[in-house]
């Protein structure tokens, strides 16, 4: 049965507005003199991607965070010791909460998910306080557990987070479903554990019916959605003890139907 799921924060449940996005970076680096070209944004995050997606070590570091950021900055033509200052600010922004968007799917998701009796909690690589986080969107009563990689010290995919997040909610790892945008750290993390997982990809590419979509090989048992709007729908069904085997076998399993675990 699920009786815990959680959510990863960035992409998963909020987006950045225009300060940290290429307008943003263009005014942080104009204040200390740093000439870029803000229509290369987008491309420059896909070409610093692997900073973040490529790391060895787990341990919870801002210059990780600060050199990913000035790597974009790099990208967008930004040189010199002030493209190093414009990062370290940029950085430190990433953790006000008003420089972000909560998507219009979350709250409806996380109330019925809620309301049907399931703890919700956070697990997010990040250094904003989720208190505030929770507190600034109106979430605050929703959360079970919070935890950042800042404050534990692990960044996901490392094992320490997730099982910091289970003993915070008392359940353990079979009985938990971990949310996210990341296969790195959100999906394979959790399954290392033995979490199960659902992707978000909000662009829905390549999503032509979400709920009978999987990643593929390996990753038979990860359903990809377009919208939290789906997932109640997939974890619910699964909050519910699973049928003798001899009447899944004669009812067929649905399709896209979330796998419960095999006592």
């Amino acid at each position: 049965m699920t009786r815990a799921v959680f959510f990863d924060v960035d992409f998963t449940l909020i987006y950045p507005g225009p300060t940290l996005q290429g307008e943003g970076y263009g005014f942080f680096c104009a204040r200390h003199g740093v000439p870029v070209n803000t229509a290369l944004f987008r491309a420059a995050v896909g070409k610093a991607a692997p900073i973040l997606d490529e790391v060895k070590a787990h341990n919870y570091d801002a210059q990780l965070f600060i050199d990913y950021t000035r790597a974009i900055i790099a990208h967008m033509g930004g040189r010199g010791p002030g493209a190093d200052l414009a990062a370290r600010d940029i950085y430190d922004e990433w953790a006000v909460c008003h420089h972000f968007f909560l998507y219009d799917d979350v709250e409806p998701a996380l109330r019925a998910l809620a309301g049907a009796g399931l703890k919700i909690g956070l697990i997010s690589n990040t250094q904003r306080p989720l208190d505030e986080f929770a507190a600034h969107f109106a979430l605050d009563r929703l959360f079970a557990a919070a935890i950042s990689s800042a404050e534990l010290g692990y960044l996901k995919p490392h094992p320490a987070i997730f099982e910091a997040a289970l003993a915070a909610v008392g359940e353990p790892a079979a009985s938990a479903v971990m949310v996210g945008d990341s296969v790195k750290a959100d999906i394979e993390g959790a399954r290392r554990i033995g979490m199960r997982a659902v992707l978000v990809r909000r662009s829905g590419a390549g999503l032509s019916s979400p709920l009978q979509h999987t990643l593929g090989p390996g990753y038979e048992d990860v359903p990809v959605i377009g919208s939290l709007a789906e997932l109640p729908g997939l974890l619910l069904s699964d909050s519910r003890p699973a049928a003798p085997r001899g009447v899944a076998a004669a009812q067929g399993d649905a399709p896209g139907r979330f796998p419960l675990p095999r006592e």
